[in-house]
């Protein structure tokens, strides 16, 4: 038996302008999770793509028990036993989880000449998947009915019905809750347990020394090294991953709030189950956190102030005077920008360039005699944000689907600061980047903010709401449940106290 289920040598890989893989070198044990880590950018998503067939690399090998392998597209893979769980599912919503689980293979019986499909095994062979996962759902039930988890279950038991010998997780948990990354670490635990061998590429580091069996570590398309995971702490797995120590996570603040410049009073959603009653303010200078389960209405009160949801009743004041908002147009125009959690659903154009991002929110703004676009101004513009914000890209006309998670984040935080508001509300802003460029995001945050920018931060990462916001407001079913101003009370305890006040 090969001493390696999988190993990928001498790995190239090249796009306009990038070198994205330069030689990388992947060995899997048989029946192990082998964690692959590094930052955004690092090319773990484009390497287990090479090795899925998505895209064809340039040089290298593939060896599957020892024996060397040639894979031109996905179908080949999945022949040779090699499925993927991507990060950004693709489920058809409208159809069955039968219907989603075959996809591309259905089964199909005879009736005379004609070739049908065969429900009533396909119906009988998705329950039977679904239970090897341990998921009870109804084979019939359209698939847009299920919750994010429960569709990533589905791209599982598919793995698991094809019968793959190697199973590819790319960042499978940026979307799940607590209780469905139990449910998605039982489900792998039990492949492990058959011999099945798992890729895991996360940002958590938690997850990665619970799960993880060995660690790789990428750095810039390049091969650092691989380790057994129970011999690294996570301080040594960062320091291999940004090649220098990160001793303090998130910069030191200095920040002295000056006056208010948002007021937001009594507003309600005209959803009666969505956020209520809600009053809080916004001084110039202040980073100012909401905290809060899921469920708790952040971001659906952050898009009614946004003029993205409906109100039913409040007032929303910018510099003292009242603004009405019924469109996100008449937000921008009283100084507010928002950056939304779901950067590749709706933050990102992503068949767009990076220029076009930045310059949606401004072309109205720069135009020649008030028909042609100022390409001048804004190439200027642009420019600028790139060498500002240090986004890593070939040029300004690269399209924005081709940047790393955290680029593309800067690219939208560009994008609102080209626009100058008073306020930006940051939904989520570090989800899916890693810790390098996170601690990017999080000094331009601070630079923001000393600039006099007033910022409202969602985040589900308790450690970065009490390593980054001045104040933290929590919220509960909809409801502001507490407000905690004093840095000796910003502690864990106090906002779960909040958080779970029903």
């Amino acid at each position: 038996m090969a001493e390696y289920k999988l190993e990928l040598k001498g790995i190239c890989k090249s796009f306009p302008g990038v070198k994205a893989l330069d030689n990388v070198q992947l060995s899997l044990r048989p029946g192990t999770v082998h964690a692959l880590m590094g930052e955004n950018g690092a090319g773990k998503s484009t390497l287990m793509k090479c090795l899925f067939g998505i895209y064809k690399m340039d040089a290298g090998e593939i060896y599957l028990d020892g024996q060397k392998i040639e894979v031109n597209n996905p179908d080949e893979a999945m022949k040779h036993g090699i499925a993927m769980v991507h990060q950004e599912l693709q489920p058809v919503p409208a159809r069955s989880v039968a219907e989603n689980l075959y996809l591309g293979r259905f089964p199909t019986k005879n009736i005379g000449p004609i070739k049908l499909i065969d429900h009533k095994t396909m119906y009988a062979e998705t329950e039977k998947w679904l239970k090897e996962v341990k998921m009870d759902f109804d084979p019939k039930a359209q698939l847009g009915t299920l919750s994010v988890g429960q569709m990533q279950s589905v791209e599982i038991a598919k793995a698991v019905s094809q019968q793959a010998k190697v199973v590819i997780f790319d960042e499978p948990t940026s979307s799940l809750s607590d209780n469905e990354v139990e449910a998605l670490f039982r489900i792998m635990n039990d492949l492990r347990d058959k011999g099945v061998t798992m890729v895991y590429i996360s940002h958590k580091m938690d997850e990665i020394k619970r799960i993880a069996d060995d660690i790789t570590v990428m750095r810039d398309g390049t091969y650092v090294g691989t380790w057994p995971a129970a011999e690294l702490s996570t301080d040594q797995i960062i320091a291999k991953m940004v090649g220098r120590e990160l001793t303090n996570v998130y910069p030191e603040r200095d920040s002295k709030p000056g006056e208010v410049v948002m007021e937001v009073k009594n507003l309600s959603s005209i959803h009666s189950n969505s956020f209520q009653d809600v009053s809080f303010t916004l001084r110039k200078g202040e980073i100012l956190g909401f905290g809060g389960l899921v469920g708790a209405q952040r971001t659906e009160l952050m898009e009614g102030i946004f003029g993205i949801r409906g109100v039913a009743s409040g007032e929303v004041y910018m510099h003292g005077k009242k603004v009405k908002i019924k469109r996100p147009i008449d937000a921008m125009n009283a100084g507010i920008g928002l950056i939304t959690e779901d950067r590749r659903g709706n933050g990102i154009f992503g068949c767009l360039s990076i220029k076009d991002n930045v310059g949606v929110s401004i072309y109205n703004k720069y135009l020649k005699a008030k028909i042609i676009l100022d390409h001048k101004k804004i190439n200027s513009i642009v420019d600028e944000s790139i060498k500002k914000l240090s986004i890593k890209t070939p040029s300004m006309n690269e399209h924005i689907a081709n940047l790393s998670g955290g680029n593309q984040q800067k690219v939208i935080i560009s994008r609102w600061l080209a626009n100058d508001p008073d306020v930006l509300i940051m939904d989520e802003p570090t989800r899916g980047i890693d810790v390098g460029a996170k601690h990017e995001i999080y000094e331009i945050m601070n630079e923001l903010a000393s600039q006099g920018k007033a910022i409202i931060m969602i985040s589900s990462e308790m450690s970065e709401l009490l390593g980054m916001a001045d104040r933290i407001c929590v919220m509960c079913n909809g409801k502001l449940t507490g407000e905690i101003d004093q840095p000796e009370e910003m502690t864990q305890a106090r906002v779960m106290s909040f958080a779970t006040k029903f």
